[in-house]
């Protein structure tokens, strides 16, 4: 009996350890724009366990861009992760800096009834985008004017929601057309609508899955922040070099075919950037398409806006160890 009392005593503060430890991490909530391949590597971080690693339980919260970074403003969210739909609010003055960026290409497409063959013909149409002030809104208005069209005059442009909702719009009617990210490009494609514009194709920036941080979180909590990107830094390497797990990560991710995960991990692996760090020239290219539209003549200092210096201090440190997922 002694035996058997010692055993489940042994057992219950061995149970009684493993949760003292599961309650030792630090939340983290962090606003995610949709459940996107854009996030990848937050998710695979996330199941992969480096955010567990580095003492985080890290809470993916899917918002609306512009509601995320009210969040993170207001300190509801730890990060945002909110790419290109984060660089307006900065440029308008929002203390918030861009610390790691996932993907430099715009991955997003253009999407149209089969009658409808061109971007000029979308004069008096309707426009399905994510949010207005949106990534792809701004994408939108620039391929406008690059035809001659004035996005909001000419062509009626529409908030009708993140993910898959602006395929399910586009299919029932409630617009024309519709800037489609993946897999809704892929339903697109299948369900016969006519594609107008590749943004991946085109020579624009648009920076997607990005780490957001308020200069308040920065000067702060310094520590949180590293811990935060080395999780994710991880997670981008794994993504990055190990394509067949990734694509099971994706298949649950996006609840998907594993044949649907593999073309869409296929379609993003050329946009990923270096090791979560763009350049310089990247950088300003990043802005053209929302210049204008802040009211600005000219683009404020870069490192006003990004600060990639923790990142490339943790992907030294990963890459001196020979770290490999």
């Amino acid at each position: 009996m002694a035996i058997w009392l010692r055993i489940v005593l042994t057992a219950a503060l061995l149970f009684i350890g493993s949760n003292s430890n599961a309650q030792e991490l630090v939340k983290v909530p962090v606003q995610i724009p949709a459940i996107t391949p854009a996030v990848t590597a937050f998710a695979v971080a996330r199941e992969r366990g480096y955010y567990q690693q580095e003492g985080l339980d890290v809470q993916l919260v899917v918002m609306p861009s512009g509601l995320g970074t009210q969040a993170l403003l207001g300190g509801n969210v730890k990060f945002s992760t909110a790419g290109g739909a984060g660089l307006m609010p900065i440029l308008r003055g929002a203390p918030v800096r861009f610390m790691f960026t996932s993907f430099s290409r715009p991955m997003f497409w253009l999407y149209a009834r089969s009658d409808i063959r061109s971007v000029e013909s979308l004069k008096g149409k309707k426009v399905g985008v994510s949010s207005l002030g949106s990534g792809p809104d701004s994408l939108l208005r620039e391929i406008l004017k690059k035809h001659g069209l004035d996005g909001g005059r000419d062509v009626a442009i529409m908030a009708v929601g993140s993910g898959t909702a602006r395929f399910y719009a586009l299919q029932a009617g409630t617009v024309d057309a519709a800037m489609l990210s993946v897999p809704a490009n892929l339903m697109a494609q299948e369900a016969e609508f006519r594609e107008l514009v590749s943004f991946i194709d085109q020579e624009w920036i648009e920076l997607q899955g990005t780490v957001n941080v308020t200069d308040q979180l920065l000067a702060s909590d310094p520590t949180l922040v590293e811990k935060f990107i080395r999780a994710t830094l991880k997670g981008f390497i794994h993504f990055r070099d190990q394509r067949s797990q990734t694509i099971g990560i994706l298949t649950r991710f996006l609840r998907t075919k594993e044949d649907a995960a593999a073309k869409i991990y296929d379609l993003m692996r050329p946009s990923l950037t270096q090791d979560g760090v763009v350049n310089e020239e990247t950088q300003l290219k990043s802005l053209e398409h929302v210049i204008d539209r802040a009211g600005l003549k000219a683009a404020p200092r870069l490192d006003k806006i990004f600060d990639y210096s923790i990142t490339v201090k943790v992907r030294n440190e990963l890459r001196a160890k020979g770290w490999k997922p």
